[in-house]
């Protein structure tokens, strides 16, 4: 049982800090992860805490058919999907609003990511189809094997693998675009 799960029992089972460490340890993966879905960083957060909140309130019964994280991850697409399923109108934004959220959209990525090549590689891969971008995401950041990602993205590991492919080939020709050569690919 990994941490997380450990931490989501002990919630189950009355202690309110279990659910406290849950958020901590997985919050900004996963609105980052729910940023590739929404492409906004505040809408992204809203369904982070939108998926902890439906933790919190309808108390899911954790199996550990898979990993914590990959239940957790699971459940936040479902929200992005029911998000997306209920606003797919089009909305307008300002000049300087979109300014605002890119600039801080992009310190908030400076500061998870860390490394000059992630954040390359992030923005890259945010011109890719969203398929691409969440089995990249997945896999790249958060170490997920084809396996866990079949099961958040409902697939079956061979789809996942031909759709890895088809990402990678995607992301290099947008990374040669931008002169730069990353050696994961």
């Amino acid at each position: 049982m990994d941490n997380g799960a450990s931490s989501y029992r002990r919630f189950l089972d009355g202690d309110e800090g279990g659910i406290m460490e849950v958020i901590r340890d997985y919050k900004d993966g996963l609105i980052l992860y729910l940023n590739g879905f929404v492409q906004n960083i505040y809408t992204a957060e809203d369904l982070m805490e939108d998926t902890f909140v439906r933790l919190v309130v309808k108390k899911p019964k954790f199996s550990a058919r898979y990993s914590f994280k990959t239940w957790l991850y699971t459940i936040g697409r479902n929200v992005a999907i029911d998000y997306l399923r209920h606003n797919s109108k089009t909305v307008s934004v300002s000049c300087e609003d979109l300014q605002r959220v890119q600039s801080e959209e992009a310190g908030m990525e400076a500061s998870y990511l860390k490394e000059e090549q992630k954040i390359i590689l992030h923005r890259a891969m945010g011109r890719l189809k969203s398929e691409y971008r969440q089995v990249l995401y997945l896999s790249f950041f958060e170490d997920f094997d084809n396996g866990q990602i079949a099961a958040v993205m409902k697939k079956s590991k061979r789809q996942v693998e031909n759709l890895m492919y088809r990402a990678k080939i995607s992301l290099k020709s947008e990374l040669d675009k931008e002169g730069f050569v990353y050696e994961g690919l």
